[in-house]
């Protein structure tokens, strides 16, 4: 059964940091690009990272550069997501996938907020 199960969300002040990870699992996870994408109310959704199998490329959306990185840990079958310097319109439920075989995770909420 495949999961990608995503955690570290939650409220933070601006300025704030966050890490999220997405924890795979029932597929090989290491032969995959991954993904992180968000979703703001009334808005559409939005890839924010990208990271190749072997972790050796990633690219960001304009909006996060900078202040996020993409990582991954093959050998743990988890992507990480470092989240520095939020801003409130970085505030979405965060969702992790593996595009290529569309696999997605449920999704967690980050809310940045004073």
């Amino acid at each position: 059964q495949v999961q990608l199960v995503e955690s570290g969300g939650g409220l933070v002040q601006p300025g704030g940091s966050l890490r999220l990870s997405c924890a795979a699992s029932g597929f090989t996870f290491s032969i995959y690009a991954m993904t992180w994408y968000r979703q703001a109310p009334g808005k559409e959704r939005e890839l924010v990272a990208f990271i190749s199998s072997s972790g050796g490329r990633t690219s960001y959306a304009d909006s996060v550069k900078g202040r996020f990185t993409i990582s991954r840990d093959n050998a743990k079958n988890t992507v990480f997501l470092q989240m520095n310097s939020l801003k409130p319109e970085d505030t979405a439920v965060y969702y992790c996938a593996a595009t290529a075989p569309g696999y997605w995770g449920q999704g967690t909420q980050v809310t940045v907020s004073s």
